[in-house]
């Protein structure tokens, strides 16, 4: 099974073209296939699209009545998945404005099965790229993205800040039952939840795999939701949490990738948060 996680705020004019592609893409691989949108507190018509597509496909929806932001979005649709998919599964988390094309499904899916357990979307490794972003935004999103290779060194991910990824889905199960509402900390600092939900995988001992892509950002079919001052906070917020000594993330679960890769069942129950008290970096924000 394939589940498919659309964050979604404001999307009627993007979901007539998301969906079908969506469609389309698992049908190409011979998989069955659900779609969970997290309807993020959406004034426009979304909500009775999805009613009206929940119909017609394999599609579930979940409603913020008011909009809670991207981490709180991405931590609500993460835990239902959790709790709903089977270990062998594969979750795929894309966006929901058209700016990522549903083609790349089959890459991610296929790659997944070669044995990672995160492939990641990239536009700087050779057959990416973007169109449309500006030469600002561009030069902005090059920069960011050296900072968090530099802060957070993710072996096998360079495009740290693109949530198009796939995930396996024992290791999401493995994670939230870890980290808990700790998984995304850092829930109301706009975009960060993408980069933190990476680290956090880091941390479990995950290992990173890529394939490239082509962003398409004159596709884009609704308004940008970013503020990029306050996700520079959450990331500059993050590097603090995750470097701070004696408590910090890096710090306080230095020992969980190796017992992980050793026996996942015994990492689960030693750093579950019903058995270990964290420090006070590790549960600010959850």
């Amino acid at each position: 099974m394939i589940w498919i996680l659309l964050p979604a705020f404001n999307e009627e004019q993007s979901l007539p073209n998301l969906l079908p592609g969506i469609h389309r893409a698992c049908q190409s691989i011979g998989q069955n296939y659900r779609v969970v949108v997290v309807n993020d507190g959406s004034t426009d018509g979304t909500e009775n699209l999805l009613k009206k597509y929940a119909e017609e496909i394999h599609l579930t929806f979940i409603t913020h009545p008011l909009n809670r932001g991207l981490g709180e979005t991405e931590r609500d649709g993460f835990e239902y998945i959790a709790r709903e998919c089977r270990p062998d599964d594969v979750i795929i988390r894309l966006d929901c404005d058209d700016t990522h094309e549903p083609e790349y499904i089959v890459g991610l899916v296929g790659k997944i099965n070669q044995g990672y357990d995160v492939v990641n979307t990239s536009r700087f490794i050779p057959g990416g790229g973007q169109i449309g972003l500006d030469v600002y935004r561009s030069l902005i999103s090059y920069l960011a993205n050296i900072f968090m290779k530099v802060i957070f060194w993710i072996p096998g991910m360079r495009d740290c800040s693109c949530g198009f990824r796939a995930y396996r889905a024992q290791i999401i199960k493995d994670a939230v039952a870890i980290f808990g509402n700790g998984f995304i900390q850092l829930k109301g600092l706009g975009f960060t939840s993408t980069l933190e939900i990476a680290v956090k995988l880091k941390l479990l001992g995950c290992r990173f795999a890529e394939i490239p892509f082509v962003l398409r950002y004159d596709k884009k079919m609704s308004a940008s939701k970013m503020v990029s001052s306050i996700t520079t906070l959450g990331y500059m917020t993050m590097a603090v949490l995750y470097h701070w000594p004696l408590g910090g993330w890096r710090w306080f679960f230095r020992d969980l990738a190796t017992l992980y890769r050793t026996s996942p069942a015994l990492a689960v129950e030693k750093f579950n948060r019903r058995n270990l008290r964290r420090s006070g970096v590790a549960q600010i924000g959850g």
